[in-house]
Formats: structure tokens, C-alpha cells, sequence
């Protein structure tokens, strides 16, 4: 009888520290998975994700916020994006703090290479600026991919206004 108790026990006990070992899903960013999409990710691994606290992307001087567009599967600067640019950048030099490039694509194209493209737009950008006098240090680059659209629908005219690069 005192075997069995003393194994009950055993096998109680193994069950708690397998509770108390299991861990929490955790989202880029380091919060705790409340159920929600995870259509924001963007498809980046950090090396600290058991990090306590997370830091926050520090705040730009000036809210600059702009838009470039860009052709269908390209990720080449058009003229007007060029023009549009070259007077962010000349703002931009006059302030501090982190500039963050979201790239997009509309929703032709997987998933994963909607990310990549997103991703590819975002970088062009960064390199424009960077030949252009900003310290990279300050550019910050993410891809949505075709997860944030701005313009629902089919038909060019939804499609072109999802193809760009958002500076925040």
C-alpha cells in the first residue's frame, strides 16, 4: 500500500513540474498571444526573444509620414517617388530619431513573396535616403507584405495604391 501512495505521489508531482514548465506563445515584440492575427509579422526572428522588457522604437522629432508608390512587381523608385523623397529627405536632415519604412505589395503573388517584395521596396527606399545623407543607423525597415491594404478590391486602381512604401 505505501508503494502505491509513494508512486501517486510520483506521478502527481511529474504532472506539476510539466504544468509549471509549459510556456506561453509569444508574439514578435514580446507580448503574450491573446488569440489575435498575426498579420503584422513581419517574418523577422529576433535573437533576444526571451527578453523581459521589449524597447520601444524611439519616437521620430518631427511626425513625417509619406507615401511612395511603385510599379506592379517592382521594386525600383519611380521619378515621382524620387521627387517625393528628395523633399522628405531634406526635412529629415534637419531632425533626429528613427525612421521606420513599411513596405507593401498589393495581393498578386504569394504570400511569402509579397513579404519578400515588401520587403525589397522598404530597402530601396532606405538605400535612396542613405545615398542621399541620412545615417542608416536611423532607418528601421518592416514588410507587410499584402497584409495591410489601404484599397480593398479588384482592379489596378486598388492594386496601385497597395503597391508602396510608407514612411513613419
Amino acid at each position: 500500500m505505501e508503494i502505491k501512495k509513494l508512486q501517486m505521489l510520483g506521478v502527481v508531482f511529474a504532472a506539476m513540474m510539466l504544468a509549471a514548465c509549459s510556456s506561453t506563445d509569444v508574439e514578435e515584440g514580446g507580448e503574450v498571444d491573446s488569440g489575435q492575427s498575426l498579420s503584422g509579422f513581419d517574418g523577422s526572428v529576433s535573437g533576444n526573444q526571451g527578453a523581459a522588457q521589449p524597447q520601444e522604437p524611439a519616437e521620430p522629432a518631427v511626425q513625417l509620414e509619406s507615401v511612395f508608390y511603385f510599379e506592379f512587381d517592382s521594386s525600383t523608385l519611380t521619378a515621382d517617388a524620387r521627387d517625393d523623397l528628395d523633399a522628405q529627405i531634406a526635412r529629415l536632415k534637419d531632425t533626429v530619431g528613427t525612421i521606420r519604412l513599411e513596405g507593401h505589395a498589393d495581393e498578386r503573388g504569394t504570400r511569402e513573396y509579397n513579404i519578400a517584395l515588401g520587403e525589397r521596396r522598404a530597402q530601396a527606399v532606405a538605400d535612396y535616403m542613405v545615398l542621399n545623407g541620412i545615417s542608416r543607423y536611423r532607418i528601421e525597415t518592416v514588410s507587410y507584405g499584402e497584409e495591410r491594404p489601404v484599397a480593398f478590391g479588384q482592379g489596378e486602381s486598388a492594386w496601385s495604391q497597395n503597391r508602396r512604401v510608407e514612411l513613419k
